[in-house]
């Protein structure tokens, strides 16, 4: 399997599409936002950080609509598994895609890690599964902010994506990091 490539801010995405829980099928090319369409990758079931972090962002739906920002959540879990997770973490508005292929993970620049079998939660992790992302796309497609880990661990907290949001949107920002030749500039 190749290695994770960076995406590259005010460059287009990869294409993106996956069928979602609620018997859809999304995709990053349809949607319309004012501003932005934040992709949260997710590890799956197996991640009792994910629970609680897709919790959160449950929560602050209505904060981030006001911002002109359609979400959604994809792990590469089976609908099965997905249906699980959202019943368990009680997520109540949040679209959660599945079936991400790891070709596409990869394609995103997120890191893939294999099993270590059952979780603190009991459940037993994927063969192979995706670490976490964000991104924001533009509504052109393009990338405006990208961040991806390599553990579960310290994820962007969605307060302060919201706060930042709000000075994006207010001084216009830029995408940052877009400078593909630095000795060249």
């Amino acid at each position: 399997m190749p290695r994770p490539v960076a995406l590259m801010p005010r460059q287009p995405v990869p294409a993106l599409s996956v069928p979602t829980l609620d018997g859809t099928t999304w995709t990053l090319a349809e949607r319309t936002p004012a501003n932005f369409t934040m992709v949260v990758f997710f590890r799956g079931l197996h991640c009792p950080i994910c629970g609680k972090y897709l919790a959160d962002l449950d929560k602050k739906l209505d904060a981030f609509a006001e911002r002109g920002v359609e979400v959604i959540a994809i792990s590469s879990d089976t609908a099965e598994r997905a249906a699980e997770a959202k019943e368990l973490w009680k997520i109540e508005r949040l679209p959660l895609g599945y079936g991400l292929d790891l070709d596409s993970a990869r394609a995103w620049g997120l890191y893939i890690s294999s099993s270590r079998g059952k979780s603190s939660t009991g459940h037993v992790e994927p063969d192979l599964f995706s670490e976490p992302g964000l991104f924001l796309v533009r509504p052109d497609g393009t990338l405006y902010f990208g961040s991806v880990q390599t553990m579960p661990f310290a994820r962007p907290n969605f307060a302060e994506v919201l706060g930042a949001l709000d000075f994006v949107l207010k001084v216009d920002y830029p995408a940052r990091g877009e400078v593909v030749d630095h000795k060249a500039a």
